[in-house]
């Protein structure tokens, strides 16, 4: 992620037409990332000890997560990271971003796996082991989601782009 250093020019403050246009992406963002933070609460509360999650509701629901979670990451990798990466560290090969989503796909072909063989019937569901499958990769998640809407913010975005370039963005 980008940081402050004190060689960062003090920039006037935006009006809030301006705020907007340059936020507008770290919104778009965050709407996404807050669906799946929804759905990862619903799975990971499934997998309590008397949850009444159905083990097919809680295979099922787990299942759309890890979808969710990956179409997400490849329309980023795809559309976001190559345009953001031309100014941007974070989104580029090296970056925290494309790091993060590594990272979170080990815990993903985990969890696919599992929750596919549950599905098909070739192994019984134990909710401990969806559990431990999800902390695997919660904390680079939950990073990531904070991260990733961060480096998208306001007051980030106007140190690397102009306003015609945020209206120019093709997402």
């Amino acid at each position: 992620m980008a940081e402050s250093t004190s060689e960062d020019p003090v920039l006037p403050p935006l009006s809030a037409a301006d705020f907007r246009l340059f936020n507008r992406l770290a919104e778009e963002m965050e709407f996404y990332h807050s669906m799946l933070r929804s759905t990862w609460d619903q799975v990971y509360a499934g997998t309590a000890p008397g949850s009444r999650l159905k083990p097919s509701q809680l295979i099922s629901l787990g299942l759309r997560f890890c979808q969710h979670l990956e179409v997400h990451h490849d329309i980023e990798e795809a559309h976001w990271f190559p345009v953001l990466g031309r100014k941007m560290a974070g989104f580029q090969a090296r970056g925290f971003a494309k790091e993060q989503h590594k990272e979170m796909h080990k815990g993903l072909e985990r969890l696919v796996p599992y929750l596919t063989g549950c599905r098909s019937g070739d192994r019984e569901l134990r909710r401990e082991e969806v559990r431990e499958i999800m902390d695997s990769f919660a904390q680079v998640l939950w990073s990531h989601l904070e991260d990733e809407v961060r480096e998208l913010g306001a007051e980030n975005m106007r140190k690397y782009w102009t306003k015609d370039e945020m209206r120019s963005f093709p997402f």
